[in-house]
C-alpha cells in the first residue's frame, strides 16, 4: 500500500515512510500542490494511493464517491512530523486491515492521551 500525503503533512514525511509504506509521496513532491481536492481524489483513485489527510473536505468525497481510494483521516490537530511518523507507525496494523476491507472508506487515526 502506498500513501499519498495531502498539503497539510509534510513532504519530510516521505523518505521515512518507504519501508513502511514503499512508493508514498506527498502531493508537493508530485506537483500536485495548486490541484482542487476533486482532482486529488482522482489522481489518488487512478495511481493506487490511499489519501492521507487533516482535511475533512477529502473525507466528505471519499463519502460521497466511494473507494478506492481510501482516506486516513488524521485528527490530531496542530503536530509536529515525528507525532505523524508514531501515528502511522503505531497503526500500521489496523491500516493494513483497513485496506483489505473492501467495504471501508474512511479510518480515523487519533491520538490517545495519557492516563495520569
Amino acid at each position: 500500500m502506498k500513501l499519498l500525503l495531502d498539503q497539510n503533512l509534510s513532504r519530510k514525511l516521505v523518505p521515512e515512510l518507504q519501508a513502511r509504506y514503499p512508493g508514498s509521496s506527498q502531493i508537493y513532491l508530485l506537483g500536485l500542490h495548486t490541484a482542487n481536492d476533486s482532482y486529488l481524489w482522482y489522481y489518488a483513485r487512478h495511481h493506487g494511493f490511499t489519501l492521507v489527510t487533516k482535511n475533512t473536505d477529502m473525507v466528505d468525497l471519499c463519502v460521497v464517491r466511494g473507494a478506492p481510494p481510501k482516506v486516513l483521516w488524521v485528527r490530531i490537530g496542530n503536530c509536529g512530523t515525528a507525532e505523524i511518523r508514531e501515528l502511522l507507525a503505531r497503526n500500521e496494523r489496523r491500516i493494513s486491515q483497513f485496506e483489505q476491507e473492501e467495504t471501508s472508506t474512511v479510518l480515523s487515526l487519533f491520538k490517545l492521551a495519557a492516563i495520569q
